[in-house]
């Protein structure tokens, strides 16, 4: 029998991924308006009843504008990435990135989010930025939206809620198009595109507590977003034939916790209302498995003439994903929980947690790689993946952080083993290189990097980067192609 050995493509792209709001700063700088993410405050652990903090109250919103909050608000700090971003990029290009993720700032393009006009020095810092990246042959990759809805669009329209904020996005998105058009080929339209059922806030800019049925906003905001994707990607298409647009799910996979069958069952509904998302940007139209979903939770899409057209004409070109951990499933809701990104799961005895209770399970991510392309046999882009975990500082400055490094290796392993087995990935941009604000918890302390961002939780610190054990590893890894783990 010949032995087969499982190996990345030599295209393959290696490097990190950000988001705008948890590494720029400057959230009043040049032009800048505010956004969601800008109200988001950091909530000591010992305060918070649960693993995140994330949905933003209507009276919360008045007292950060009035001045009567007394909170801090991390992600208007980030890691000044707007300042650094020469010398962090030159950090990436060190480690021999191949692939750099990371969001535009809507609200930099066009302030409130509806402006007729935009932001000329907005433009010009992404240019800055993206110039740069070339400057290292590191390809850049573009999420539209990155939980950073513009202000103003909540505040006239309570977000995605309102049908109007599709044009103020497919404008915003042609924009930057046109203007970076040269320079970027693979772009994503909204980040974890689920998250605004879970969190519609983060998601979408949308405060529940302003809308009679909140559940039905959610999903009304989401049928939005779906029609804006598609729009975005004809327009696209049309600007940069041969650029790709794709959409990005947290991957959110569910066992069952027994044979019981019944287990069974509610871990494949639990899969498919997470599959839900990429169904429809994938295929182009609304699941059936939907419709009984809809009808038992009074639930009515409202549509416009032609928005199912649309939806089947512009699908996306790739499926990016965020893992991070598996989740069970069970038809009984006792036993011993663990926490999650954005939600909690019956603890997995098979599996060891981080710092943060999230349930560590490299074959995971084979799995859902596999059950992706099969699927929908489309390219398949792993834009998130990495390891919260506490840092610690020796006095020598070194950071030995061999966790962070197993986590990773394992992780890679099974993704080199999938590609193995059949599937199609393009790259891997590894969650946080460079420390940045936790976007559940505002918290600096849950660090992701290779590379260390000397700030603490209250935001002390000297923004000093110091490279971590994890960067010289990772470095090796993209110099080998993967072969050296």
């Amino acid at each position: 029998m010949t032995e087969f050995k499982a190996e990345f493509p030599k295209n393959f792209l290696w490097g990190g991924a950000t988001a705008a709001n948890q590494i720029e700063g400057g959230f009043n700088e040049d032009g800048k308006g505010l956004s969601a993410a800008d109200f988001v405050a950091y909530i000591p652990k010992a305060e918070r009843t649960k693993d995140h903090a994330m949905e933003i109250t209507s009276e919360e919103i008045r007292n950060a504008l009035s001045g009567e909050s007394n909170a801090r608000f991390p992600k208007r700090e980030g890691n000044d990435f707007y300042h650094r971003y020469k010398e962090d990029i030159a950090l990436l290009a060190e480690m021999g990135f191949s692939a750099f993720r990371f969001s535009i700032h809507w609200s930099r393009i066009f302030p409130n989010g509806y402006d007729e006009m935009p932001n000329e020095a907005g433009l010009q810092y992404y240019d800055n930025v993206l110039d740069e990246l070339l400057k290292y042959n590191i390809e850049p990759i573009v999420t539209l939206s990155h939980y950073e809805t513009p202000y103003g669009l909540t505040e006239r329209y309570n977000g995605w809620v309102s049908r109007e904020v599709i044009d103020h996005y497919v404008r915003y998105a042609e924009t930057v198009f046109k203007r970076y058009k040269n320079k970027v080929k693979y772009w994503l339209s909204f980040n974890e595109i689920n998250i605004i059922n879970l969190s519609p806030y983060t998601g979408g800019g949308v405060l529940s507590d302003r809308e009679e049925n909140p559940l039905q906003a959610s999903y009304q905001a989401l049928h939005h977003q779906f029609v804006a994707s598609s729009l975005a990607t004809k327009k696209l298409h049309e600007i940069m034939p041969d650029a790709k647009m794709g959409c990005m799910l947290a991957r959110m996979s569910h066992y069952p916790n027994t044979a019981n069958p019944e287990d069974v069952l509610k871990a494949q509904k639990d899969n498919q209302n997470n599959l839900f998302y990429t169904d429809v940007h994938a295929r182009g139209e609304y699941p059936k498995y939907m419709n009984r979903f809809f009808k038992e939770n009074d639930i009515e899409i409202v549509k416009a003439v032609g928005d199912d057209e649309i939806l089947k004409q512009y699908p996306v070109d790739f499926i990016s994903i965020s893992y991070y951990m598996s989740m069970l499933s069970s038809a009984s809701p006792e036993g011993e929980r663990t926490e999650g990104n954005l939600m909690n799961s019956l603890k997995n005895p098979y599996l060891e947690a981080s710092d943060w209770g999230w349930q560590i399970d490299p074959i995971g991510i084979r799995i859902v790689l596999n059950d992706l392309y099969d699927r929908y046999q489309l390219p398949i882009f792993i834009v998130e993946n990495g390891l919260g975990a506490y840092d610690q500082v020796e006095e020598d400055g070194s950071i030995h952080d061999a966790y962070r490094i197993d986590y990773l290796r394992k992780h890679i392993q099974e993704m080199k083993e999938a590609i193995g087995d059949g599937v199609e990935l393009l790259g891997y941009t590894a969650w946080g290189p460079i420390d940045l604000v936790s976007m559940s918890t505002s918290e600096m302390s849950k660090r992701y990097g290779f590379v260390y961002v000397d700030k603490d939780d209250e935001g002390n610190g000297t923004l000093e980067r110091k490279r971590k054990d994890s960067f010289y590893w990772y470095k090796k890894v993209i110099e080998s192609n993967g072969e050296e783990l």
